[in-house]
């Protein structure tokens, strides 16, 4: 039975957008239906990759704010290599060097954070601003036209309409269970979380870790900026803004602890799913844009509550378990 209660309480985000795509198949016209379902699984592509981004850094016990403005400012290097600085740039190059610049921000975050020990929060606040402004300076008013190869995973379709970039989704939501699961480096993310000091005692080289785990975060965020641009065939200088706390709201609702040192791929599948569901209904009951912002503010209080819920109501569910095995063992030493 207990078993059942943690699994339960481990899997609650899958209750909860159960609970949504109910409720929204009533009131909402048109909501249940395969075009606007996988409408949902395409806007929710982009911020998919900042909750994998956000989540991996929470497990370590840290986070990652620079990832908002990353989205922007990567694939504006990649796009004015194309179009302005030296036109006719490979488009396929022009993405590897997005992925390069997204990976060098974040390793620039994990070094200072990790062998420096600056607050991550100071460090990854700086970052955000810093390259956000460098974005307006570098793209100070949209830019269309570009490479078909450039665009292609955020905007082709296959199949049935589905889009690219939902498979892409899914496909990164896979690699990384199989990472959190079945490789040393996903175990090392778990265990620095739970206990950093007792980590590098037992010889995890903890700061390598943290460092690449902040070069990974970057590269995510650079490949949903990627997305992004094709999404929208263009790329904007305010691309991406206040996404990072929506990753945030989105990895703790899927059961990325605060406090580090848990977290699983299926549970930020259900946090992805939660905030697409979510802004979709208010998009299509015509809700006011003031309250759609209201109401992201309040998803992100929300899943601070939920997180400090969980914890409690697990150590209470363990700690009845272990009263009544004591009682057992009371009433079995007392019948001998």
């Amino acid at each position: 039975m207990i078993r059942i209660k943690l699994r339960v309480l481990e899997n609650l985000i899958w209750v909860i957008l159960a609970a949504l795509i109910i409720v929204n198949a009533v009131i909402t016209p048109c909501f249940f239906t395969y075009r606007n379902l996988l409408n949902i699984l395409y806007h929710s592509a982009v911020l998919g990759f900042l909750i994998i981004a956000e989540s991996l850094c929470l497990i370590t016990g840290n986070f990652d704010l620079s990832i908002e403005s990353s989205v922007a400012f990567a694939p504006a290097i990649g796009v004015l290599m194309m179009m302005r600085w030296l036109p006719g740039f490979n488009p396929i190059v022009a993405i590897v060097l997005t992925l390069v610049v997204g990976g060098t921000i974040g390793l620039v975050n994990g070094i200072l954070i990790s062998r420096f020990e600056i607050n991550p929060f100071l460090q990854t606040l700086s970052f955000l601003i810093i390259l956000r402004g460098l974005t307006y300076k570098l793209i100070p008013m949209s830019i269309f036209n570009l490479p078909k190869a450039f665009i292609f995973l955020g905007s082709a379709r296959v199949f049935f309409n589905i889009p690219v970039a939902v498979l892409v989704m899914l496909a990164g939501v896979l690699l990384l269970h199989l990472m959190l699961t079945r490789t040393v480096f996903g175990r090392y993310l778990i265990a620095i979380g739970g206990n950093e000091r007792g980590s590098f005692i037992s010889g995890i080289n903890t700061k390598k870790v943290i460092t690449l785990v902040f070069v990974i975060s970057g590269v995510l965020a650079a490949f949903a900026g990627i997305l992004a641009v094709g999404r929208q065939q263009s790329i904007t200088n305010a691309m991406g803004e206040g996404l990072v706390f929506m990753a945030f709201a989105g990895a703790v609702m899927g059961g990325v602890s605060l406090n580090g040192g848990a977290g699983t791929a299926l549970g930020m599948l259900g946090g992805v799913l939660v905030l697409g569901v979510i802004d979709n209904s208010l998009t299509m009951l015509g809700v006011d844009a003031f309250m759609v912002y209201a109401t992201k503010g309040l998803l992100i209080f929300v899943a601070i509550i939920l997180d400090n819920s969980k914890i409690k109501l697990r150590e209470r569910i363990l700690f009845n378990e272990e009263l009544k095995k004591v009682s057992r063992r009371a009433e079995h030493s007392n019948l001998t």
